[in-house]
């Protein structure tokens, strides 16, 4: 008989989910209000489930296709979610919901102040319009929105974050391991792109408009009617937009989230090496099988994060200009998705900021490093060697570090015994691992007068 291990599920709940029980009440929220189109609003955190596992036989197929039936009928909720955003971190986004789930589509579609004048003009009110001319506007106004309310904001908190880190710690010297990305120039780069939308009609010719009313200028009107919306004009178009202006700004927040995978990687790195410590919590599990261990879960989880973040920003950028003749529908179920990417960064930010929260600079690891690491002063010898015209200065360092254990009583002597005037000598005799660190203090503590971000930046 197979006694493989099966997993069984029971649970304690209240209210129940209606899989569990027929005549519980189901939540009353539908799917408008999720950010990916696979998904749902979160069920109350009154659920729990209690797993055990137990010896049983194989299940028969048939009960298994009878099981896949009573959970496909079910009301869909966050444990049921296909798209963690809807589920295990849907309160990390949640501020995406009003502009990418189906409800903001919605939402934007039918943007207008309350006029009672509109009953008169009903036949008016999709005039030569197609389904796109309302949807292209709808998509630009919740990207524009989102973006300078939820995004932006976001991003520059994680900046002047990172900063901040930088400007209290600029005193403490670190062996340098690796290499760094302004991402202050790339955010402000975000401004230069425009939102665009069209209102032309089928093909962008405006055909219908100019057989019923021919005086009008119709590119003059629909420019000034897409304008007063906040969005910029796009005046050559077939029945959609081209979403070019989709494709840069993603390609900016694929280009900010990289810097920021980056950083996750070095910070996760100078975990492993001792550099920082983090900072625990009472009762916090950091490691299941060895309690000693705290991993940084924050940096990991936020470089997966974008990861998915870049895969789907990268697949809309290089997908969306795309569109057969005049069009195809391929771009309507795509744009769906819009919120999808921004979500993943969104998650990954707010993992990076909490990370940080968390770090603690070790300095007495950071000397312990310095202390042994005296052959990082080959450099500045050999660039004093150099000029004062001392001759094969690299042949002469090469021959002192490449191989060797260095020591300060070994650099020491070296320095000795060069042909340099005095001065230079007792310059060079000065320096150890831990003062040479040319202008990184100053330039540190100069962060602000380079990075300023403290009146924001928006999508105008």
């Amino acid at each position: 008989m197979d006694t493989r291990a099966s997993l069984r599920v029971s649970a304690d709940c209240s209210p129940l989910p209606s899989f569990f029980s027929s005549a519980c009440p189901k939540p009353n929220q539908s799917l408008i209000f999720s950010i990916s189109p696979s998904s749902a609003k979160a069920v109350p955190r009154s659920l729990r489930c209690r797993i055990s596992m137990g010896s049983d036989v194989t299940t028969p197929l048939v009960e298994m296709r009878s099981h896949a039936d009573e959970f496909a009928g079910m009301e869909l909720s966050s444990l049921m979610a296909l798209s963690p955003l809807d589920g295990r971190y849907v309160h990390k986004v949640k501020e995406l919901r009003p502009f990418f789930s189906e409800y903001g589509l919605i939402r934007f579609r039918t943007k207008c102040k309350p006029c009672p004048e509109i009953a008169e003009v009903l036949e008016f009110f999709h005039f030569a319009c197609t389904s796109e001319d309302i949807n292209n506007l709808a998509h630009a106004l919740s990207l524009k929105d989102a973006m300078n309310t939820v995004i932006f904001p976001t991003m520059i908190e994680l900046c002047d974050s990172i900063c901040k880190m930088a400007k209290e710690n600029a005193s403490i010297p670190m062996l340098s391991r690796t290499h760094g990305q302004v991402i202050e120039d790339t955010l402000k780069k975000f401004p230069q792109i425009n939102i665009l939308g069209k209102f032309a009609g089928a093909v962008g010719n405006y055909n219908a408009h100019k057989v019923a009313y021919p005086t009008i200028n119709w590119p003059s009107l629909a420019a000034d009617f897409v304008r007063s919306l906040g969005v910029e004009f796009s005046q050559y178009v077939t029945q959609i937009e081209p979403h070019d202006y989709i494709s840069e700004l993603f390609n900016r927040v694929i280009q900010v989230n990289n810097i920021l995978v980056d950083f996750d990687r070095d910070i996760w790195s100078y975990i492993s090496l001792g550099y920082f410590k983090q900072i625990t919590k009472a009762g916090e599990i950091g490691f299941s099988t060895m309690p000693h261990k705290v991993n940084p879960i924050d940096f990991e989880n936020s470089e997966g994060n974008l990861c998915l973040a870049n895969a789907i920003l990268s697949a809309l950028s290089m997908k969306l200009p795309i569109s057969r003749m005049q069009r195809d529908l391929t771009d309507s179920t795509v744009l769906r998705n819009l919120g999808v990417g921004l979500g993943y960064s969104l998650l990954a930010y707010k993992s990076t900021l909490q990370g940080i929260k968390k770090l603690q600079v070790s300095e007495s690891r950071l000397s312990e490093d310095l202390d042994n690491t005296w052959e990082v002063l080959a450099e500045p010898i050999q660039t004093v060697m150099r000029r004062y015209a001392v001759p094969e200065p690299y042949e002469k360092l090469k021959e002192l570090t490449r191989g060797k254990a260095v020591t300060m009583d070994s650099i020491k002597e070296f320095i000795e015994g060069l042909n340099l005037p005095e001065e230079a000598k007792l310059e060079l005799l000065k320096l150890t691992p831990h003062s040479y660190i040319g202008e990184g203090e100053r330039l540190a503590k100069a962060l602000d007068d380079a990075v300023d971000l403290a009146k924001g930046f928006k999508l105008l």
